[in-house]
């Protein structure tokens, strides 16, 4: 599995190439995706873990990094999004088991670059 400092290069760079090529609608999505995120009538951390379960449930890996990552870094607990991969496991079935395990093992991996907490 990608560790999670080479996840967020990664990103970082294949987001500048995209936004260096894109026309104006595509970097008026990315503007929405971002500002969607931000504290409203729900908090950052709440649409963090609304972001992961929805990503759980359309099997998209990079999203399932992202959102965790995201997730933690607004105050989500381990519980918390443990119980949001719940939510996921029985919205979208068995199918979504693979998109579990690296979910967790991501998380895994954020925890000991932080010292194991």
């Amino acid at each position: 599995m990608e560790r999670p400092e080479s996840f967020a290069q990664r990103r970082d760079r294949e987001n500048e190439v995209v936004l260096d090529a894109a026309t104006l609608p595509m970097k008026r999505f990315f503007a929405l995706d971002h500002d969607m995120y931000e504290n409203g009538a729900l908090p950052a951390k709440t649409k963090e873990l609304l972001g992961l379960a929805a990503s759980t449930v359309l099997r998209c890996n990079d999203c399932i990094s992202y959102h965790v990552k995201e997730a933690l870094e607004h105050g989500a607990t381990r519980e918390e999004i443990t119980e949001c991969l719940a939510v996921a496991l029985v919205v979208g079935g068995s199918i979504t088991i693979p998109h579990l395990r690296h979910a967790f093992a991501f998380l895994e991996e954020l925890a000991a670059g932080e010292g194991g907490t």
